[in-house]
């Protein structure tokens, strides 16, 4: 029974093998891309970094369509060999045992079948980088703008010589200008590196001739490197030489010299005092060393006598004399040698990267100068409501400071209610001004009033009061700084090259200042409360009879000064930490620019915003690690400034100068 169950079977199961077989017939072995892999089989399936560079490069030179699908699989891992034919496919896993597999040479699918039979290659990151660098010759002539940009990145990044005639072939096709230019800076930055002759090398620098580009400088700064190299006898007139160095100059001291020959074994090695000690360790005898007692060994030059008596009789190594360094050192030539062998080249690399460097530092000025700006409006901004109140009306606020840190907390509540980071600013400005201003109200109100022609006072309880406002506002928005958001408009930066770029914010903030400086001028000129403020700062009584009330209007000018601290400090939140200490950070470089620009005036305080600003970047500049060393030195020099200004760049003259 079992015998005729067994002789039925046996010829469905043939058949069955032989329908599961026919599928893996239908891929095409004789394929010209089957074909190119079977030649390169055994390095591929080895998958060493070492040796799988021929087979890439065959892949990438062979000019066959399937090329790039075998590297675009290879690097993604999905690419197979059967173990029983050695054919390379390509798959796709259905489930945990079974693999859908395709053939390279018409990408068409073959069959499902069990994944024991077949071996996954697994490229590791070196060698997917190699892959990747080969794939870029067909992505740069692929019709996605994406994918022709992802290959230039490539390029940047691991360029090498085998890639630029595959460059330089693809510009000539290349619709779009904007990568047709970086195409083209590309194939300069690699001839300068893989360029056939020098005067190639030459002529793709000469285009970098003032480029602000790293990526220039980038490619130059390797081809002057040098490396101090010792000649027995003259110097050879065939190598590149950037300098000859002199033994006992300063470019290299006489025993740095003599080492430089010990370390390359063309001299014998000076003593050291650890082998000198060890020395007499080693021939310590019937209490002496070399004939000197050991009583004696504590004077150096006993110790010198030991050693050489030592020498003498063959007992340790002889030391150099002298004469005999001095001997070494004038057999032998030192220089710092190029790594590039060509003198043209290492010239014109040189001259172009002089152009390189005096451009980087224009620009470089130029940066410093956007940054000095841009902290000289925000110190403007800080101390325009200050020029007010202190300028105009003379009164010493230190609480100040605190109006700017009530400004930035309001901005940062409004921010909790509305989190539209746009609409919470533009609510914030008007909101932080009604804020500020009814507190300044009240300050002027209760405190100030009483205190004019008291400056010594005012001074005392304006400082007491901005205690008491950052203790409240540590009580109620705790210690920790709280975020002030920007709108996503106002992120990053504008980079207008390599070297100089600004952010938005800081932009934002100087158009700001630049309102507000129009806003006060207005105010100051053209409106009643302006006019009557200057009125009763220049003469309170003659006001007074003209109709004026001067304590609605100091009020209302101190109020006006403190609303505007308020808005200030919105702007000023969005760049710095919002904290109690916040106003603190800024109070001293108020009153400073306010008294350098010229107490009472609004153009004299932009130009101490200026001054103070330049002369703080400036400063930093010249000391970059210590910026609290910088502000002592800002400090310093406003001191001696004043001694020769008291009343600053702009004085006021006449009744408002008190004259």
């Amino acid at each position: 029974m079992l015998s005729r169950l067994f002789s039925a079977l046996v010829p469905g199961l043939g058949l069955f093998l032989a329908l599961a077989a026919a599928p893996l017939q239908a891929q095409d072995a004789d394929a010209p891309i089957q074909m190119l892999l079977q030649e390169h089989g055994e390095i591929i399936q080895k998958s060493s970094r070492r040796t799988i560079q021929p087979a890439i490069d065959a892949l990438r030179d062979s000019d066959l369509p399937a090329a790039k699908l075998v590297l675009e699989k290879w690097a993604a891992r999905e690419m197979w060999v059967d173990e029983a034919t050695g054919l390379f496919v390509y798959a796709e896993e259905v489930d945990r045992d079974t693999l859908r597999i395709f053939d390279f040479a018409d990408a068409g699918a073959i069959a499902e079948v069990p994944d024991e039979g077949y071996d996954q290659l697994k490229p590791n990151s070196g060698i997917r980088a190699l892959i990747g660098s080969a794939l870029v010759k067909f992505q740069l002539s692929d019709p996605d703008p994406a994918a022709r940009l992802a290959a230039l990145t490539a390029l940047e990044r691991n360029g090498n010589e085998s890639h630029l005639p595959v460059l330089r072939a693809a510009i000539e096709d290349e619709p779009d200008a904007a990568i047709r230019a970086r195409k083209e800076r590309i194939e300069r930055l690699l001839t300068i590196s893989y360029g056939e002759t020098p005067a190639d090398r030459i002529a793709a620098m000469e285009g970098f001739r003032g480029d602000l580009g790293v990526d220039a400088r980038a490619k130059l700064n390797p081809i002057l490197t040098t490396k101090t190299e010792i000649f027995a006898g003259e110097i050879p007139a065939t190598r590149n030489i950037a300098r000859t160095l002199r033994p006992g100059t300063d470019d290299l001291s006489r025993m740095a010299a003599y080492q430089m020959l010990v370390e390359d074994g063309k001299a014998p090695a000076m003593l050291s005092e650890a082998a000198l000690l060890s020395a007499m360790q080693d021939n310590l005898a019937d209490g002496a060393v070399g004939g000197v007692p050991v009583g004696q060994l504590s004077d150096p030059a006993a110790r010198m006598r030991a050693y050489l008596a030592l020498a003498e009789a063959g007992t340790v190594p002889p030391i150099p004399t002298e004469p005999e360094i001095d001997a070494a050192l004038a057999a032998h030539s030192f220089a710092e040698v190029y790594a590039e062998p060509e003198p043209s080249v290492t010239s014109a690399a040189r001259d172009v990267l002089k152009s390189i460097e005096l451009q980087v530092g224009l620009n470089q000025f130029f940066d410093l100068s956007l940054d000095a700006l841009s902290l000289a409006s925000i110190y403007f901004l800080a101390a325009i409501g200050l020029a007010i109140t202190f300028g105009v009306m003379g009164v010493i606020n230190m609480a100040h400071g605190e109006f700017i840190m009530m400004g930035a907390y309001t901005g940062y509540v409004v921010q909790q209610v509305i989190p539209n980071y746009t609409v919470s600013i533009i609510v914030a400005i008007p909101l932080a001004f009604a804020v500020t201003f009814a507190a300044g109200v009240a300050m002027e109100r209760l405190v100030i009033r009483w205190l004019y022609s008291r400056p010594l006072e005012t001074l005392l309880a304006t400082f007491g009061i901005s205690i008491a406002l950052q203790q409240i506002a540590k009580n109620v928005f705790g210690t920790q700084a709280r975020p002030l958001t920007s709108p996503g408009w106002l992120d990053g930066a504008w980079v207008m090259n390599d070297v100089v770029s600004i952010s938005y914010i800081r932009i934002a903030i100087f158009v700001l200042a630049l309102i507000f400086l129009g806003f006060f001028l207005f105010l100051m000129k053209k409106t009643r409360l302006g006019l009557e403020t200057r009125a009763v700062t220049q003469n309170p009584r003659m006001a007074a009879s003209m109709g004026i009330n001067p304590d609605r209007v100091n009020m209302l000018t101190f109020g006006l000064g403190s609303g505007i601290a308020g808005i200030a400090g919105v702007a000023i939140g969005l760049y710095a930490k919002v904290t109690s200490e916040l106003g603190s950070d800024y109070i001293v470089q108020s009153f400073m620019t306010v008294v350098v620009g010229g107490v009472g005036n609004i153009w004299g305080t932009l130009l101490g915003a200026t001054m103070i600003g330049f002369l703080q970047k400036g400063i930093e500049w010249f000391n970059p690690s210590n910026t609290l060393a910088a502000q002592t030195y800002m400090i310093v020099f406003i001191i001696i400034f004043i001694q020769f200004r008291p009343r600053g760049i702009i004085a006021l003259k006449g009744r408002a100068a008190g004259d």
